[in-house]
């Protein structure tokens, strides 16, 4: 049968003269196919083998890594300081209860027409008007009964003091508050109000405290409400900037601005660092140099405002300036001296007694190094009144032991506030100095104590007594001095006459217990 003709082999084969040379060589497509597969087969096959046979030369695959055990040692430390990430908020939802924000004010007189100083004026038109200030500040929880401490600034001559608490979740109460005690030299004050249950911040000891340490800053920042900047602490120990007569400020560029005063530095742990207090600034706002009281001062000074209600500082009696390379080449003493240079010494004060001149350098203060002339006044204060001291002094080539007994600070550097249950409660005195006789015009011979603040709803303000009153007398014995003044208003608890000066003129003022 010819299978060409009946069109049989056309399907599988194309006429040889249709194909080009090169496809006449080539196998059939299907024949190729099953090339190529066994192929491929072939090479998985020795691949899978070669993985098998080579699989125990395989490097183990690495372990998980467990995270590195806490040491005692670490587990004591913030998680800061152990290399974790701080936990701000925590700490920030922790402290920000033991922050308030206070509000403090106050009369003030506007300017007076001279028709206001005839009596017949006054009898038919009244006294002269007065208007309100406000400012603001915030404050720092110090126990769980109602204590609060501030700057003294914030509530200076206040008649009425308001202190914001904010509760667990976040429920806002006033109270009013009244002055335990206000100390200037140090810008510091202690309030009291009428409740239980509020939670204090544990103070921290600042003498551990580093340049470099993050802190963070709470309060009331221009009124807008509480307010947590965070930064680190800049530099510690600055004085002689002028803000405060006793300074040893903790330096930070957390933001503080006007509103912060009073607030609250605290470190990682939450516990208070410092006393937010000022600022240097040329706009008013926060340019990165802030200053704070370091907590070990604030918590000295606490508990003699709380105890008395005033700070009782020991005192030398002598005036001390910093030892400069040219003083110490005319003083004879080593090149390699450092300590303070006695400029002045007191008649008859604790210094003189002890046989310290003009002229000697004080370089020990029992046993420790004096850095600076701010560093030996504020060591000295903290001591207190009747402590003993020791004092390294070198007098040209010879160095000696000063061994002085501390005397109390004059009155004429102190002001003192009443609590407790004497009819002059809430009253806060001063000395009478230069500056107040000038801005009082007070003859020289005049003596007494100027009011610095009154507590608004008090006895003494009840009466009449206002900031800016002399105080003469208090039941007729004459105060010259906020100590002796203290004396005299802690038994007046019957009756209190008090004899006052205002703008010139003497009148008594007079009041009896319930």
């Amino acid at each position: 049968m010819d299978f060409r003709s009946a069109g049989l082999l056309d399907s599988v084969f194309e006429p040889p003269v249709a194909r080009p040379a090169w496809a006449r060589t080539m196998l059939p497509a299907t024949v190729m196919a099953r090339f190529v597969a066994s192929v491929v087969a072939a090479v998985a096959l020795g691949v899978l083998g070669c993985r098998e046979r080579f699989a125990d030369l395989r490097p183990e695959p690495p372990a998980e890594a467990s995270p590195p055990a806490v040491q005692p040692e670490q587990a004591a430390r913030p998680p800061w300081a152990r290399g974790d990430a701080p936990e701000i908020a925590d700490i920030v939802s922790r402290v920000r209860g033991s922050v308030v924000n206070i509000s403090a004010e106050k009369l003030v007189e506007v300017p007076r027409s001279p028709l206001y100083a005839d009596p017949l004026y006054r009898y038919f038109f009244g006294e002269p008007p007065a208007r309100r200030r406000k400012s603001l500040g915030s404050g720092v929880v110090a126990s769980a009964d109602g204590f609060i401490l501030t700057n003294a600034h914030v509530i200076e001559g206040a008649d009425e003091i308001q202190v914001q608490v904010e509760r667990q979740g976040r429920v806002r109460q006033r109270f009013e508050a009244r002055v335990v005690g206000a100390d200037r030299p140090s810008d510091l004050a202690l309030l009291r109000i009428d409740a239980q249950g509020l939670g204090p911040l544990e103070l921290a000891d600042s003498s551990l405290a580093r340049e470099g340490d993050l802190v963070l800053a709470l309060g009331n920042p221009f009124g807008v409400g509480q307010t947590v900047t965070m930064g680190i602490i800049s530099a510690k120990g600055r004085a002689d900037i002028g803000i405060a007569e006793y300074e040893d400020f903790i330096q930070t560029d957390a933001a503080i601005n006007p509103g912060n005063s009073g607030g609250a530095l605290v470190d990682m742990r939450g516990r208070l660092v410092g006393i937010n207090t000022a600022i240097l600034s040329r706009t008013g706002g926060s340019l990165g140099i802030g200053f704070a009281i370091p907590s070990n001062m604030v918590r000295d000074i606490m508990r003699e405002l709380r105890e008395r209600g005033h700070v009782s500082r020991g005192w030398l009696g002598i005036e001390i300036q910093e030892l400069t390379p040219e003083l110490v080449a005319r003083l004879g003493v080593a090149p390699d001296t450092e300590g303070v240079v006695v400029a002045a010494v007191r008649s008859g004060g604790p210094a003189a007694a002890a046989g310290i001149v003009t002229g000697d350098v004080i370089v020990a203060l029992d046993g420790r190094p004096i850095e600076s002339a701010g560093h030996l006044r504020n060591a000295i204060a903290a001591l207190g009144a009747g402590r003993r001291a020791r004092l390294e002094v070198r007098r040209g080539g010879r160095t000696r032991t000063a061994r002085v007994v501390l005397g109390q600070l004059p009155s004429s550097e102190e002001a003192v506030g009443i609590g407790g249950e004497s009819l002059l409660r809430g009253v806060s005195v001063g000395p009478v100095d230069d500056e107040v006789r000038r801005r009082l015009r007070l003859r020289g011979h005049v003596e007494g104590v100027v009011v610095t603040g009154v507590l608004a709803g008090s006895p003494a303000w009840e009466v009449g007594l206002r900031e800016g009153d002399l105080v003469i007398s208090v039941n007729g014995r004459r105060v010259r001095s906020p100590a002796e003044f203290e004396d005299q208003a802690r038994v007046a608890a019957d009756r209190a006459v008090v004899l006052v000066m205002r703008r010139g003129r003497q009148f008594y003022l007079s009041w009896s217990g319930p």
